[in-house]
């Protein structure tokens, strides 16, 4: 017993990561509740995962907090960027399902929007982590996040399908998440781990060591 308690046991660096990851999820949450914050939270969000899954993270909040504070102002505006085009997306769904096109000219545009859409969301996945990782203009991050998402197809739809498989299930299967209490207790950290392990493997073939948050942010 006293072997699979040890601090360097197998079962306590699982148990280790799992408080983390719930440590994690919880400071998202709190943070991404405002919305506009949004963009900060989910670049905080991946930054403290990829950290964990690298084995570098010695403090969530801390390591959280710092890059919350440092790519505020860009991860928010990508954020409201993004919600922005968000919105415009479901509108134009809307006038496309709402019945006023012939028949021929709706299915082309539906095809046409599921592609846009689709794009977008592949592109969207490599936003925010690239922002957590990297310097860069918002210019220079959405074209670098456009191009990694196109020179890594499989990490991208690998990444699309963990979320949309956690959608999935809380959608028509609400049990299996406790009927959304699961995403309160550890949900967002979790996934932000999973894709994380792909991200990081990408990431590492450009720059071996990720961009960290000078110390002098440090308080």
């Amino acid at each position: 017993m006293s072997g699979i308690f040890a601090p360097d046991s197998a079962a306590m660096r699982f148990l280790t990561r799992i408080a983390d990851l719930m440590i994690l999820n919880l400071v998202f949450i709190a943070t991404a509740i405002p919305i506009v914050t949004l963009g900060a939270a989910l670049t905080a969000l991946n930054f403290t995962a990829m950290r964990i899954v690298r084995g570098q993270c010695d403090a969530v909040t801390r390591d959280y907090f710092r890059s919350f504070r440092q790519n505020f102002r860009q991860a928010t505006l990508l954020g409201l960027l993004v919600i922005l085009v968000t919105v415009a997306l479901g509108a134009w769904y809307v006038v496309l399902t709402g019945g006023s096109l012939d028949a021929g000219a709706q299915l082309t545009l539906l095809v046409l929007w599921y592609l846009i859409a689709f794009a977008f969301a592949l592109n969207l996945l490599f936003v925010f982590p690239y922002l957590a990782n990297f310097e860069g203009t918002i210019r220079e991050v959405l074209r670098n996040a456009r191009l990694l998402s196109w020179r890594h197809p499989l990490v991208a739809i690998m990444s699309l399908a963990i979320i949309g498989l956690a959608i999935v299930v809380t959608v028509f299967y609400p049990a299996v998440t406790a009927y959304g209490l699961l995403w309160l207790a550890i949900g967002f950290a979790a996934i932000a781990f999973l894709t994380g392990v792909l991200f990081t493997r990408v990431f590492d073939t450009y720059a071996p060591q990720p961009v960290t948050v000078e110390d002098s942010d440090e308080e």
